[in-house]
């Protein structure tokens, strides 16, 4: 084979290439637009590189006792962030515990919020008796306050990763309902999707090729900032003994545990919540700005 033969098949198709610098030229714009965004964005990988690594850099164990003395300061020397009431280093509990936060912040809100954007399709196109039963289902579930609706699920299920997810995933159906109906009542009456059934296009194809993609958006934007409800949620019901039960370890729990050592070792409970309060700052404030450069209301401010 020739060299420019060999450079031709080892060179990227101009179509993907094309495609890679047209997605650069996006990102960096919105982090222009929005430098917030660009700061989440960071926190965000981050995080994310400390919950995939976290079993690989982890100096020890996180269940393992006796690694140091009780209550040990942060040292470089041998514990980063301090030791436990149980001598257990609190930076290897913090990276496995920080994997548990965002699995279930990321598929509780990812999946909530799909289910309940494919609620609001349904319910907003075919309207009439469809979204009158939806709406009701609904209004049922947003009689509830969250963290009594999770806590109410959890009661009924045997407590496990997955139906932790499932207990701080179902509240967010709703929003996701409400959000999506709303756009798509608006989207299904634009010729456009009048054209596409005059033609004889069938709902679901309507719904899948026309309106679901307009909202799109919608969905990234809710699930994005609902990712920092759930990481809250989970710690909350950790910090009530409710979350995933011992010995995996939890942030909501390393601060239940931590509540009575405040006064003489602070430091067991700082560096869980401080990781909690930057997961949460860093979706939040991505979310929002999602939000403002997604949002045509919101387009031109800022």
């Amino acid at each position: 084979m020739h060299t420019s033969q060999l450079s031709t098949a080892l060179s990227i198709p101009q179509g993907e290439a094309g495609f890679v610098t047209r997605a650069c030229k996006t990102v960096w714009r919105f982090f222009r637009r929005k430098p917030l965004g660009a700061v989440g964005t960071v926190l965000i990988l981050l995080l994310v590189l400390m919950g995939v690594l976290g079993p690989f850099v982890a100096p020890y164990d996180p269940d393992e006792i006796g690694v140091a003395k009780k209550y040990a300061m942060p040292s470089f020397q041998n514990t980063l962030l301090g030791a436990d009431q149980f001598g257990r280093d609190v930076f290897s509990r913090i990276l496995y515990g920080a994997r548990i936060s965002l699995m279930v912040g990321v598929l509780a809100s990812t999946a909530g919020t799909f289910i309940g954007a494919c609620l609001g399709l349904i319910s907003g196109y075919w309207g009439g008796r469809t979204d009158a039963i939806v709406q009701r289902f609904i209004d049922i579930l947003m009689s509830f306050p969250l963290i009594i609706l999770a806590l109410t699920l959890l009661t009924a299920l045997q407590r496990s990763l997955s139906t932790v997810i499932i207990a701080i995933g179902v509240p967010f159906i709703p929003y996701g309902a409400r959000v999506v109906r709303a756009s798509a009542m608006v989207i299904k009456e634009i010729q456009f999707v009048e054209a596409a059934r005059a033609i004889g296009c069938s709902d679901l194809r309507i719904i899948a090729r026309h309106i679901a993609p307009s909202c799109v958006s919608l969905y990234l934007v809710l699930t994005t900032g609902f990712i920092g409800v759930a990481i809250i949620t989970e710690s909350a019901l950790g910090f009530l003994g409710l979350s995933i039960p011992p010995p995996t370890p939890t942030l909501g729990g390393m601060l239940s545990e931590a509540l009575a050592l405040l006064m003489f070792a602070p430091h067991v409970a700082v560096a869980p919540g401080a990781f909690i309060t930057m997961a949460v700052f860093a979706f939040n404030v991505l979310g929002d700005s999602l939000r403002d450069v997604l949002d045509p209301r919101l387009r031109g401010r800022g």
